[in-house]
């Protein structure tokens, strides 16, 4: 090889490397209209994947965009639970959503002190206590049968050992009046003496087990938070 040739391909071999950064100073420059690099890789899976639906399924664009399905009897859903089949669940049900505050397990609390206020001011004769506590028509049978009780000189002593059992069987609503019945099982020695002290009925070593159905009411839009008791019955 003479030293024409060996100068020719240095001279090639310069050009050659004049070109290949002459391009690589093109092709790396950004003319700022390139895409930009997804800042998740994963994103666009992500996203395909929550847009793919089943055939007749609705696409779901995100949470806000729910859409209430209509329900199997061809209503509309809404946000309100249905009412519970059973009747006293329903009835609780009913008087919570007219009275926000009414809680069943409170009531019982205050039904159980209420019953035994009841039965020991009847007991004794106290009308002014029975007064606030009964409506019309029980105050009337209350107060009849003390005033006959003090008629006849005769006293009822009455002493409730204690309350077995307090039980929600009934509640309802009718207009504005929520009604809530009742049952409770207590122990009690019931004594009637004369107007000279002898036992007319009653034992005064033996406890009864006496069974009460009570049904208490309120008006659920008035500001008086007290129950009370407006119907009194006994097991059949």
């Amino acid at each position: 090889m003479g030293d024409g040739q060996f100068l020719d391909i240095i001279l090639f071999a310069m050009i050659a490397a004049f070109l290949v950064l002459r391009l690589r100073s093109v092709l790396g420059r950004r003319t700022g209209h390139e895409r930009p690099p997804p800042a998740d890789p994963f994103a666009r899976r992500r996203a395909e994947a929550g847009n793919r639906t089943k055939p007749g399924e609705d696409r779901a664009t995100g949470d806000d965009n729910v859409v209430a399905l209509p329900d199997r009897q061809g209503g509309e859903a809404t946000g309100a639970d249905p009412l519970p089949s059973d009747p006293l669940a329903a009835g609780l049900t009913q008087i919570g959503i007219a009275d926000p505050s009414f809680d069943a397990a409170g009531f019982l609390a205050g039904a159980r002190a209420a019953f035994e206020t009841i039965v020991q001011a009847y007991a004794r004769g106290e009308a002014k206590m029975l007064r606030t506590l009964l409506n019309d028509e029980v105050y009337e049978r209350f107060s009849n049968a003390m005033a006959e009780r003090e008629k006849t000189g005769e006293t009822l002593d009455t002493t409730l050992i204690g309350i077995a059992s307090a039980e929600l069987i009934e509640a309802r609503m009718e207009n504005r009046t929520a009604f809530v019945t009742v049952k409770f099982v207590s122990e009690q020695v019931n004594v009637t003496r004369d107007n000279d002290g002898t036992v007319i009925d009653g034992d005064p070593s033996h406890v009864t087990n006496v069974t009460d159905i009570w049904t208490f009411a309120r008006n659920t839009r008035a500001r008086d938070p007290n129950w009370t008791l407006v119907e009194t019955q006994s097991p059949n």
